[in-house]
């Protein structure tokens, strides 16, 4: 039910997109006999409706329900926060290719390890995080993922 579910998203948000760059393309078209419309607008706006990728570098993603790593959760307290972001930069110093997310989610500092659509993927990573010796308390939590287009 899921992957239909994902399925109808991603096929409404190709439609979506196709359908916005086909509005601008057609009032930009030169049509003999007929004025000419140029459109002039920031390149983040163009980003907005799929025409293209932000100027900004930024790359776009889907959000959807999939897996995360758990590497810290702490109090609310300074301390706690340091700790958080040491995780994370212990993390990236290990696994560059993994995405970290350090927050405040209160009442605790989180740092989350990684995008994974499956719980099984999930758990090879976290093996390979335990294996280090140096993560110790990382457990597999459900959350919004982010999927790069």
């Amino acid at each position: 039910m899921r992957k239909l579910a994902l399925f109808t998203l991603m096929l409404v948000l190709a439609v979506v997109g196709v359908q916005a760059q086909s509005i601008v393309k057609s009032l930009e078209r030169n049509v003999p006999g007929q004025g000419k419309v140029t459109i002039h607008q920031d390149p983040r706006i163009e980003a907005l409706i799929g025409m293209e990728r932000p100027a900004t570098g930024e790359q776009k993603v889907i959000k959807t329900s999939g897996f995360r790593i758990q590497a810290y959760a702490g109090n609310n307290t300074r301390q706690a926060k340091n700790d958080a972001y040491h995780v994370a930069s212990r993390v990236k110093v290990y696994f560059p290719e993994l995405t970290v997310y350090t927050s405040f989610n209160p009442p605790r500092w989180l740092c989350r390890v990684g995008d994974f659509r499956s719980i099984e993927e999930a758990d090879a990573m976290m093996r390979r995080l335990k294996s280090t010796g140096v993560f110790k308390e990382v457990s597999i939590v459900r959350d919004q993922i982010n999927i790069p287009l």
